[in-house]
């Protein structure tokens, strides 16, 4: 019987990540990246950000395309909650609508 032996990455030398979710600060090789994307294999020019693995677990793992558009259009962290919200779902609704009556 053979074991598996993990090899940290390249550049994981012992380094410490923060949690983007709750803040707790571990080893890299604890976390799991978190690319805000969408797309954490395209790994040319990124930096990631990391979760830690209860975190992790509990993010919603569907596709997202768009969504980091839709937020940053929306005003995200820049307006308040109530005019966010209206222009998420305002945003979204054009989006579905387009989608409709293409093909």
């Amino acid at each position: 019987m053979t074991l598996a032996i993990s090899t940290p990455r390249r550049g994981d030398d012992g380094r410490r990540v923060t949690c983007i979710a709750c803040g707790a600060t571990l080893d890299r090789g604890d976390a799991r990246e978190y690319d805000k994307h969408g797309d954490r294999w395209s790994r040319e020019g990124k930096a990631f950000e990391y979760l830690c693995k209860p975190c992790h677990r509990e993010c919603c793992h569907q596709n997202r395309d768009g969504l980091e558009e839709a937020l940053v259009a929306a005003d995200a962290g820049c307006t308040d909650r109530k005019k966010f919200l209206r222009q998420f779902c305002d945003l979204v609704a054009e989006d579905g609508d387009s989608n409709r009556t293409e093909g």
